[in-house]
């Protein structure tokens, strides 16, 4: 576990990413990862500590027809696990040159876990006679990790800049918006991303030219989005490989040589 928390700090203390909206993103992507992985395995069975969420066993609504059952998922647990994991090793970080940075991560680190919490949904079993689903067993449980890294996508996108001097608490770094609250499920970043699209050694950033992109794709891995706008050269690849295999008696493998020629793009 200690090796693990190493390199979680110094993936989040890397030069070219420190205190950016990307570093948020991984920030809370991990820690609703670790959420989302023990509460399973506790729902699983697979770990002694936890099982379902007790809490709920009994209860309902009788006159709505229906009551808690099932196995749902303990994510207090997992949230717990999570919190002691990743922010405990910050909290012990010393040093005001730190401490806004720090704090940012751990707000970052709650705000994927928020993301997990807010997702819960409930599920439900109908029982009765030919299924009229007179009376319903029901449970809680996560939502799957997908659609959880999506919402984290969009906090990601509209994530908040704030100031690098942590004072009584976090604060939006534009004055003009400061009485604007900060919400828990907010990814936070002090400093502004750099060019991921140039090549920059110092920072460890390859750049974009020469990747190899989608011309007809829409997404990340798209010429117009990976290429940043430069453009993209296409070329023809050769692929010679064997093909048609047959089994011959008694005993080998013949096989046909076949080529095709395959249209390869890439960033200017």
């Amino acid at each position: 576990q200690e090796g693990s928390r190493r390199e979680l700090r110094s993936n989040l203390g890397t030069p070219c990413c420190a205190g950016t909206k990307e570093t948020a993103f991984i920030a809370a992507v991990t820690a609703a990862g670790l959420v989302h992985a023990v509460t399973r395995s506790c729902s699983a069975g697979n770990m002694t500590e936890c099982s379902c969420d007790l809490t709920l066993r009994h209860g309902g609504s009788a006159s709505e027809g229906w009551h808690w059952g099932g196995c749902s998922d303990d994510i207090h647990y997992g949230m717990a696990f999570s919190r002691k994991f990743l922010d405990v090793p910050l909290k012990n970080m010393t040093g005001e040159s730190g401490s806004g940075l720090v704090a940012m991560n751990l707000h970052n680190n709650e705000a994927g876990r928020q993301a997990v919490a807010k997702l819960m949904s409930v599920d439900c079993r109908c029982h009765g006679v030919s299924g009229s689903c007179a009376v319903k067993t029901c449970w809680k449980t996560m939502s799957s990790f997908e659609k959880i890294g999506r919402f984290l996508k969009d906090k990601y996108e509209n994530s908040i800049q704030i100031s690098d001097r942590l004072k009584k608490k976090l604060r939006r770094k534009e004055k003009s918006q400061r009485k604007i609250p900060i919400g828990k499920e907010d990814l936070l970043y002090v400093n502004k991303s750099p060019n991921y699209c140039v090549e920059d050694q110092k920072l460890g950033i390859p750049g974009t030219q020469g990747r190899e992109c989608n011309r007809t794709s829409q997404g990340p891995e798209g010429c117009n989005l990976l290429c940043c706008g430069r453009g993209y050269n296409t070329h023809v690849v050769r692929h010679v490989e064997r093909c048609e295999c047959k089994f011959v008696w008694c005993c080998y493998v013949r096989c046909r040589r076949c080529e095709t020629m395959t249209d390869v793009h890439t960033c200017k």
